[in-house]
């Protein structure tokens, strides 16, 4: 296939999951509902938080932006997955390609950054119970996010604005049910070093960098609750750390293998199905995982609900 030297090309054709039709009215009820229950799950803890001065504190203020930020994550791609089952079309023009990409990379950035600011909140909350509301105040807490928030915009902005220098073929199939940037710069036909020598630096940013500082303060963590005398206090310290870890397990995890196997052709698929656990899965449970064996969050759901939680 010869290059039209057109890097003006109009529309890209997402293959999604699955090309089989007898599937596609069951992928689009599961992700609807998949979509409806992360949305009204996160929607719910921001509500919560920000009804109850109880949870005005900083480890309720990180997840609060946290299910802002996975509501956006997940917005970003199933809407257009959805639509396009609905149409039966599998376009995206170029623009929305490349837009989809610049939101997809600025909210998994930010997510991942959250996930290691909250994980800094517990070490201090742990290792340095005393001088916590001292260390964690107000300005530090939403200068965290901020921060957080412009690496990831910066980040988003740099892969983005590496896409459109590209050259693509006449036809391009992307293998995914959304233009994963990975697949999208792999379609290329023309040079793709300078590219890919990008995208491994914001891997190491966002992927690397905040993986370590999640470690450092898990070993600092481990290594208090080690000093606890009583078996109490050494399973109430480690019980307000293990939904985090249970979910920055699952979100490396899954996008590590994602982009591991991407580098075998054959793994296409694969690749897309694993994509879906940190896309829409781990969005999803996050609130369950976080905050509905949460005391706290639990009264402030009833207050807010007038329904009993689990």
């Amino acid at each position: 296939m010869e290059a039209d030297n057109d890097t003006g090309i109009s529309e890209f054709l997402l293959l999604g999951l699955s090309e089989e039709p007898e599937l596609q009215p069951i992928i689009f009820r599961l992700f609807l509902c998949m979509y409806l229950i992360t949305v009204l799950g996160n929607l719910l803890i921001i509500l919560a938080v920000s009804s109850d001065s109880h949870l005005h504190t900083p480890m309720y203020f990180f997840l609060a932006t946290l299910s802002f930020a996975d509501i956006c994550f997940t917005s970003t791609t199933i809407p257009k997955m959805l639509w396009n089952i609905q149409t039966q079309s599998q376009v995206i023009t170029y623009a929305g390609c490349v837009t989809q990409m610049y939101f997809f990379l600025i909210f998994g950035g930010w997510d991942d950054f959250l996930l290691t600011v909250m994980a800094y909140d517990r070490f201090v909350a742990i290792c340095h119970p005393l001088h916590y509301t001292v260390i964690m105040n107000p300005r530090l807490c939403g200068l965290l996010v901020l921060v957080s928030w412009v690496i990831s915009v910066l980040n988003s902005l740099l892969q983005s604005l590496m896409v459109l220098r590209l050259s693509f073929c006449a036809k391009v199939e992307i293998p995914h049910f959304f233009c994963e940037f990975n697949q999208v710069v792999g379609q290329a036909c023309s040079n793709t070093f300078l590219n890919d020598m990008v995208m491994y630096f914001g891997i190491v940013l966002l992927g690397g960098a905040p993986l370590a500082g999640i470690l450092y303060s898990y070993s600092k963590i481990v290594s208090s609750i080690r000093r606890i005398s009583s078996a109490q206090g050494k399973y109430k310290a480690f019980s307000t750390c293990a939904s985090h870890l249970s979910i920055v397990s699952l979100f490396y995890c899954t996008i590590l293998g994602v982009y591991l196997s991407s580098a075998a052709p054959q793994s296409s698929h694969s690749s897309a199905v694993a994509s879906v656990m940190y896309t829409v899965v781990t969005p999803m449970l996050n609130p369950f995982i976080y905050s509905l064996r949460n005391r706290d969050i639990k009264r402030a759901l009833k207050r807010i609900t007038g329904v009993p939680v689990m």
